[in-house]
């Protein structure tokens, strides 16, 4: 998916690296990439989280590591009107380079590598009270602070999101298309929702349309909204005792049948199996 360039540098100050607890209204649709890697922890909220080609639902305590140049978003609210809030860590290929020629880097050269694809970790309490520390340290202790954090996360098990690396090119056109694509979809999934009305919002051929979005995504227009609706509804399997018709109803699935197909395919489980699994 095509993203545009954000600039990190700008927000670090008198700083080697960016760091910040941030409390929005919500996370909104920011497709975008940057040089630095990225460490984000979600504090409070939940909705989707987009790392290259993964489309997966977040809530709070996600943690995801990014490589450079990897593009991502999350998209979503806090619960029950509060403030979303995230810690967000940038740091640049300079700035750890350093550090990365010792011979004990060995193991942290191999996450950086890994996280091109982008990482997800559990976080266990002592990470989060790491991360919460770094924020609130200043000059040379923060530094060691990340250091620490990144030596943590080298010994602990990760899950890769995306199937395959990205590279970008910055494109303003491509970029207001691809967000207002996503954006549409991300409100809209639940709806009947048709290949012709989306290529008409972008003014579009259909033909070209598909064309765009496959390169823009990786994946079919078809697959990307099923994807959708099938992390819509695990959450719904999860968070309510819905009976499986009224949830795949209420994701935007006309035939029963069609999203028992999709959900098991996806999800590697029946979403009664899924839902059993959880209890």
């Amino acid at each position: 998916m095509k993203a545009f360039l954000e600039d990190i540098p700008s927000k670090q100050g008198g700083s080697s690296f960016y760091k910040a607890r941030l409390k929005v209204a919500s996370f909104e649709f920011k497709w975008h990439y940057h040089p630095e890697y990225e460490l984000t922890y979600i504090v409070k909220g939940n909705g989707y989280r987009i790392v290259g080609n993964s489309h997966e639902h977040f809530a709070a305590g996600d943690l995801v590591l990014l490589g450079s140049n990897l593009p991502h978003t999350w998209h979503g609210k806090a619960e029950e009107a509060t403030l979303a809030e995230a810690i967000v860590i940038q740091f640049s290929k300079a700035m750890i380079a350093p550090f990365l020629v010792l011979r004990e880097a060995k193991p942290l050269n191999e996450l950086l590598e890994a996280a091109n694809r982008g990482l997800h970790f559990k976080a266990d309490p002592a990470l989060v009270q790491a991360l919460i520390k770094l924020v609130e340290s200043q000059a040379l202790e923060s530094v060691l602070d990340l250091l620490r954090i990144l030596n943590s996360l080298t010994s602990k098990k990760y899950t890769t999101l995306a199937s395959t690396t990205f590279h970008n090119v910055s494109s303003k056109t491509f970029e207001l298309r691809i967000n207002k694509v996503c954006t549409h979809l991300q409100k809209h999934f639940a709806e009947p929702i048709t290949l012709t009305q989306i290529a008409e919002l972008v003014h579009m051929s259909e033909s070209n349309f598909c064309k765009f979005f496959k390169k823009a995504t990786g994946s079919t227009f078809s697959a990307y909204l099923n994807d959708l609706r099938i992390n819509e509804a695990c959450r719904f399997l999860l968070a309510t005792e819905d009976n499986v018709s009224k949830i795949a109803h209420n994701c935007g699935f006309d035939s029963l049948s069609y999203f028992n197909r999709v959900f098991l395919k996806k999800m590697k489980a029946t979403p009664s199996e899924f839902r059993g699994k959880a209890n």
